[in-house]
């Protein structure tokens, strides 16, 4: 697992040539405050449930509120072999702070 800022998945998400996954991770009524664009929810305690919708093999970002449900659900998937993940530190919190200062907060 690796661990990235806002400001490095920002650089990141502007040079790959293919994104990664986007999994935030919140509950819905987070995800309609806000959220990053194309990023798929699957909220962290229904994902036990619904890991098969995943592929183990793809680059994914987990993405919650300040970074510590991402950070736990990382640890979930790479105990069911998930090999790729990115631990967004400081969540769409930092986000809205750092990158987009029009995204909104809650």
């Amino acid at each position: 697992m690796r661990h990235f800022s806002v400001t490095q998945l920002n650089d990141y998400l502007s040079r790959v040539e293919k994104s990664p996954v986007l999994l935030d991770v919140r509950e819905l009524w987070e995800y309609d405050i806000c959220h990053l664009k194309d990023a798929s929810l699957i909220p962290m305690g229904q994902l036990p449930n619904r890991v098969e919708e995943l592929n183990k093999d793809e680059e994914t970002v987990v993405i919650c509120h300040h970074g510590v449900r991402s950070l736990q659900v990382c640890y979930f998937l790479t105990s069911a072999g998930f090999t790729n993940l990115i631990n967004l530190s400081g969540g769409l919190a930092a986000w809205a702070l750092d990158i987009d200062k029009d995204m909104a907060t809650y």
